[in-house]
């Protein structure tokens, strides 16, 4: 029966051509402008490290002097050189890296010297992260305790100064100090970069990363927030009053407990050598929460978003009207049919089906809309904008929203038009 239906609306929708493109049309408008946002929503909404953003925590303490302690402040998002070495030492986690953007002038054996993005870590950065390789691995642990100067560079640097063949073991010059390569980054997408947002929150990865015991070392220059209160001569010396890493712990679900614990009876010793007697605030957050909690999801797209889906809203309101119009328009066929034994179901069945019809076809030219509205996203002045695209997933709801929507919109024209008397439509023609 959906054939015969189907053929019914194909006929009737070709025999109104006008109002059939003002439905596709009104259709079009609501679901393009909806997609357009819901698709922006969903990039930046999207867990960057599915599968894993519950195990990864970003680790918050108020380890500061009094002074600087007001009842109620959060804890800064970062901690000092001094607590995030005790941590690392005590290496509760299943994983834990400390780490800090920066930057480095890289010095090719041909041509001008290149200012790239770096990234001072540890060894468990890679697996936590998942960070896969190309050529070579990661350094480990005993080289950041050793400060070796080594170094894992990403594909696009590697095809610049080596024209992407394997460069393990050349040496990577930096200033007057160099490094020895030990790995190349294969492809790595992380957006957001919730890792460290505070140098971009959208981006490509860092071109040079470097075990952080050798960046402070070596005396690299960092980049990113840094706090620091009293005299602070070296601001990366191990006991400065400053705060500027970022610190990461990977978790199973049931160890979560018991290293906020750790964290808490942290704090306590801390108490206890003098160094503050304030509570001393203590956060843990996964991936999604530290995302959530930093607003990468700015509020103005949010906004951007409801007032889309209002706009939907209107275009349904609309297009019940005109559908309204049309079937009633079609009294007289439609007492005919129930007059020939066709029951009110078929008729219902039928108005939807041509309704359904309807949405398909203004989905597709919704689809379209949206594909523009996504191009004028991307020439926004926004860190976001190049990252901003249209997966399966999206372009398959694409079509679910544009045929839901034609179907409700055509609940109640249906629902009038198979109510029709049969003997009154017949007369009154």
């Amino acid at each position: 029966m959906f054939g015969y239906y189907l053929d019914l609306a194909l006929r009737s929708l070709k025999r109104n051509k006008a109002l059939t493109a003002l439905m596709v049309l009104t259709i079009a408008l609501g679901i393009g402008t909806s997609m357009t946002t819901l698709t922006v929503m969903h990039v930046l909404s999207g867990d960057p490290i599915p599968g894993k953003s519950a195990q990864l925590f970003r680790v918050r303490m108020a380890v500061f002097p009094d002074a600087h302690y007001q009842a109620g402040d959060k804890a800064p998002d970062n901690l000092s050189r001094r607590d995030a070495e005790a941590l690392l030492r005590d290496a509760r986690g299943d994983r834990q890296a400390a780490m800090s953007g920066g930057s480095m002038v890289v010095v090719p054996t041909q041509g001008d010297p290149l200012n790239v993005e770096a990234r001072y870590t540890g060894a468990d950065f890679f697996p936590m992260f998942d960070v896969p390789l190309r050529y070579g691995h990661a350094w480990s642990r005993s080289d950041d305790a050793e400060r070796a100067h080594v170094a894992v560079i990403s594909g696009e640097l590697n095809k610049q100064l080596f024209g992407g063949k394997d460069s393990v073991g050349r040496t990577l010059q930096v200033g007057k100090q160099s490094l020895r390569i030990v790995g190349v980054l294969g492809d790595w997408d992380m957006n957001p970069r919730f890792y460290d947002l505070s140098n971009g929150q959208f981006g490509d990865s860092e071109d040079v990363f470097v075990p952080l015991s050798t960046a402070v070392d070596m005396k690299l220059s960092t980049s990113g927030s840094m706090w620091c209160w009293g005299n602070a001569s070296d601001p990366l010396a191990a006991d400065a009053p400053c705060i500027w890493l970022q610190y990461w712990v990977e978790l199973g679900t049931p160890a979560k407990a018991a290293y906020r614990q750790y964290l808490g009876n942290y704090i306590a010793l801390q108490q206890q050598a003098g160094r503050f007697t304030h509570p001393g605030q203590v956060e843990l957050q996964d991936v999604m929460q530290w995302l959530d909690f930093k607003g990468v999801v700015p509020s103005d797209v949010r906004l951007q978003m409801w007032l889309a889906l209002g706009f939907l809203g209107i275009c349904l309101l609309n297009t019940v009207g005109l559908l309204l119009a049309k079937f009633l328009r079609r009294s007289s066929e439609l007492g005919v049919r129930r007059a020939l034994g066709a029951s009110r179901r078929a008729i219902f069945l039928q108005c939807l089906v041509e309704a359904g019809v309807v949405g398909l076809a203004g989905g597709v030219l919704g689809l379209a809309l949206a594909g523009l509205g996504l191009l004028l996203v991307r020439h926004q002045p926004t860190d976001y904008a190049a990252f901003i695209h249209m997966d399966l997933r999206m372009l398959l709801a694409t079509f679910a929203l544009a045929l839901a929507s034609s179907l409700l919109a055509g609940l109640l024209p249906a629902w009038r038009a198979m109510n029709v008397a049969p003997a009154a439509a017949i007369k009154s023609n």
